[in-house]
C-alpha cells in the first residue's frame, strides 16, 4: 500500500463508523482491523488477543498512521477478565507488532478514557489530576496507559482520554441512546439508575475531529482530554429530550441500575488539547440530541 494508510482498530464500532469517513476525507486510505463489514476501505480480520495474528496483520498493512479504538467499553460487562485481555493486552500486542515493522508509523493515537480519573473531588478535571479508577473498565484503561508510556521512546504515541460522548449509531445499552429511544417511541416510562449525576457529554463528531487533529499534529508522548468542558445534570438532559420530542414520560429509578461506585460529577478541561491543535467543540448537547432524535445519518 502506498500513500497515507491509517490502520483503525475497532473501525466497525460506534466511533469508528464516524471516524473512517473523516479520515478518508482527510486523504487517508483506511484499513479496519478486527471486524469485517466496517466502513473502512479494506478490512483485515484479526483478534487483538492473538499476538501472532496481530503481528501478521500489521506486517501486511504496513500503516503510516494508527488509531486504536478497539476496546471493551461497556462498564457493566459481566466478564471482568475480558477488560484486561482486550483493553490492556490487546493494545500491547498492537504496539509490539508496530515496533516490529521495518518502517514504523508516523503517529499512533490510542483512545483511553476519562473514566480513569474516578472521583477526583475537583470541579474541573485536567490532565494533571491523578487518576483513581473505580471499576474494572477504568482500571484496565489506566493499566494500558501505564504500559503504553513505556513505549513512548519507541513509537510516536499520543493518548486521548475522551469523556462521555454520544451520537447517531451508539448502542442503546448506553445512557443517552436509551433515553432518546424511549422519548421518540413515545414510551410511557423509563427505568434509569442514579438521576443525581452530571456528565461532560461530547458529540461523537467533535471527538472524531479531535482525533484527526491529533493524528495529523506533531505532538507525541502526551495525554489529552477530549471533552466539551461542560457538565450537564441527567435531570436536565431528560428535560432537553422532552422539549425536543414534545413528549413526557415517567422516570423510575431501578435500584439494579444504580452502580455502587457511581461517579457523581465529571467535567473535563480541553485547554491542553486546544493549545496543541486548536480544538474547539462545534456541537452543543442540544444539537447532538436533536441529531439523534431525528435519526439523521449525516456527519456534517
Amino acid at each position: 500500500m502506498t500513500g497515507r494508510v491509517v490502520l483503525v482498530t475497532g473501525a466497525g464500532g460506534f466511533t469508528g463508523r464516524h471516524l473512517v469517513p473523516a479520515l478518508r476525507a482527510a486523504g487517508y486510505r483506511v484499513v479496519g482491523l478486527g471486524r469485517e463489514g466496517s466502513p473502512a476501505d479494506t478490512d483485515v480480520d484479526c483478534d487483538l488477543r492473538d499476538p501472532r495474528a496481530v503481528r501478521e496483520a500489521v506486517a501486511a498493512v504496513r500503516p503510516t498512521h494508527v488509531v486504536h479504538l478497539a476496546a471493551l467499553a461497556f462498564v457493566a460487562h459481566a466478564d471482568e477478565r475480558a477488560f484486561y485481555d482486550v483493553n490492556l493486552f490487546g493494545c500491547l500486542h498492537l504496539l509490539d507488532a508496530l515496533h516490529a515493522l521495518p518502517q514504523g508509523p508516523r503517529k499512533v493515537l490510542i483512545a483511553s478514557s476519562a473514566n480513569v480519573y474516578g472521583t477526583p473531588g475537583v470541579e474541573t478535571i485536567d490532565e494533571t489530576v491523578c487518576p483513581a479508577p473505580v471499576n474494572h473498565y477504568a482500571c484496565s484503561k489506566l493499566a494500558m496507559e501505564h504500559m503504553v508510556r513505556t513505549w513512548f521512546g519507541r513509537l510516536p504515541i499520543v493518548l486521548a482520554r475522551p469523556f462521555n460522548y454520544t451520537g447517531v449509531g451508539q448502542s442503546e445499552s448506553f445512557l443517552i441512546p436509551k433515553i432518546v429511544k424511549h422519548f421518540t417511541q413515545r414510551a410511557e416510562r423509563i427505568q434509569l439508575g442514579n438521576l443525581d449525576v452530571s456528565r461532560d457529554f461530547s458529540d461523537v463528531r467533535d471527538v472524531v475531529s479531535a482525533y484527526v487533529a491529533l493524528l495529523e499534529s506533531e505532538v507525541h508522548s502526551e495525554t489529552f482530554n477530549v471533552c466539551s468542558g461542560r457538565a450537564v445534570a441527567l435531570r436536565d438532559l431528560l428535560q432537553m429530550v422532552g422539549r425536543l420530542t414534545g413528549h413526557a414520560l415517567r422516570v423510575e429509578v431501578d435500584s439494579a441500575l444504580v452502580r455502587k461506585d457511581e461517579i457523581a460529577s465529571l467535567r473535563g478541561s480541553h485547554q491542553k488539547l486546544s493549545r496543541a491543535v486548536g480544538f474547539t467543540p462545534r456541537y452543543s448537547l442540544e444539537q447532538t440530541l436533536a441529531w439523534m432524535a431525528t435519526g439523521e445519518k449525516s456527519s456534517a
